[in-house]
């Protein structure tokens, strides 16, 4: 079968990964650089866990992930996993990281739990009196996006896959089965999966009842000297408790380090709307996190990085077919982690046909 894949991010690089490797002829189209860092799987890195709330079925989904991920590191020849661990820390009862800590329970994952003393004294960024408590799961880490998408272009070329850069989708017909280009080229193919994560309203705008964009921003920070190698040493910091829904990633294999908070968006109709960063814009980011973080002004802000993201208003994934084309979205916030597995299950789906199937794998209801 023929394929073209529209977009470049995880979904879609992991999708035509797959698809090569059923045997399809693929052509993978995206409108900037492999990566392109204004995706939303272009930053440098994103968290992968098995915390989920208990009960939402993606607890479950994670083992899958991690399956996908083995699979594709045995094909590039390197594992950009830096599987670190994660920690959460809990504020107030009932918040974020508590629910995720009953998940790892239901899961029967694997976790150690401490007291605040212990917490501060193991990892000396943490404010003592700020929080009720900490735990550590050693089945976690940062993903290398970056990395993993220049190693799965390479790979897809390597392995007879048309790869398109800066080549812009401007229409899908989905009832003939073919693209038009920016340039006005046009490309045919027996079936088509839209993957163009934030811009997929640009070509699918009757699914803005289902998916609403936002615009988010990360900061890139330095940590005050004396904490550094205490920085270089930690685990992914999964949630700060409270209502921050913050989330850390600590300085990995040269990669910078992070903070991203979920009450750091706004709305708005277009994925390429206000992507320069606001002056004041890291700082404020930042400062989100303190508590349970010590000292949050000796963070030094040295970048600060925009993101446009589609969520669905129960942060689930969707799949809505047309005509021969397969629209995927898996972003919402937590899609990146799922993206190998998300890859091999809607190639799965193209080579048999079931939609339904991939539909109630990614709504997380069925294992």
């Amino acid at each position: 079968m023929n394929v073209i894949v529209v977009g470049a991010g995880i979904a879609g690089l992991s999708t035509a990964w797959s698809l090569v490797k059923a045997g399809h002829a693929v052509s993978i189209v995206e409108q900037g650089p492999i990566p392109n860092p204004l995706a939303a799987s272009g930053d440098h890195h994103r968290i992968i866990r098995r915390a989920y709330r208990a009960g939402t079925g993606y607890g479950l989904l994670i083992t899958e992930a991690y399956e996908a991920w083995d699979e594709m590191w045995a094909d590039l020849g390197e594992n950009h996993l830096d599987a670190r661990g994660f920690v959460c820390v809990s504020r107030e009862p009932g918040d974020e990281a508590e629910e995720y800590r009953e998940g790892l329970e239901e899961g029967k994952f694997p976790f150690e739990l401490l007291g605040p003393e212990a917490a501060v004294e193991r990892w000396p960024f943490l404010e003592a009196g700020s929080f009720r408590y900490a735990y550590f799961s050693p089945e976690g880490g940062a993903l290398h996006c970056r990395k993993i998408a220049a190693g799965l272009a390479k790979w897809l070329r390597a392995n007879g896959a048309n790869v398109y850069e800066h080549s812009k989708v401007t229409e899908i017909d989905a009832e003939a089965g073919h693209i038009v280009l920016e340039s006005g080229e046009t490309m045919q193919a027996d079936r088509i999966v839209g993957a163009a994560g934030a811009w997929v309203l640009k070509l699918f705008p009757e699914l803005g009842g289902e998916l609403k964009t936002f615009r988010t921003a990360l900061a890139y920070v330095e940590p005050p000297a004396d904490l550094k190698a205490a920085w270089e040493a930690a685990p992914v910091i999964l949630d700060v408790g409270g209502t921050t829904d913050g989330y850390m990633i600590p300085l990995t294999r040269g990669a910078g380090m992070k903070f991203g908070s979920g009450l750091h968006k706004v709305p708005t109709s277009d994925a390429d709307w206000n992507r320069e960063p606001v002056p004041g814009e890291g700082e404020a980011i930042r400062n989100l996190f303190s508590p349970p973080i010590a000292r949050i002004e000796e963070y030094k802000v040295t970048e600060v990085v925009t993101c446009a993201y589609t969520f669905t208003d129960d942060e689930k994934f969707l799949a809505h077919e047309t005509g021969k084309c397969l629209v995927v979205s898996a972003c919402s916030g937590h899609g990146y982690k799922f993206g190998a597995a998300v890859g091999r299950r809607v190639a799965k789906a193209i080579g048999d046909g079931d939609v339904v199937g991939l539909r109630a794998w990614l709504r997380a209801e069925v294992a």
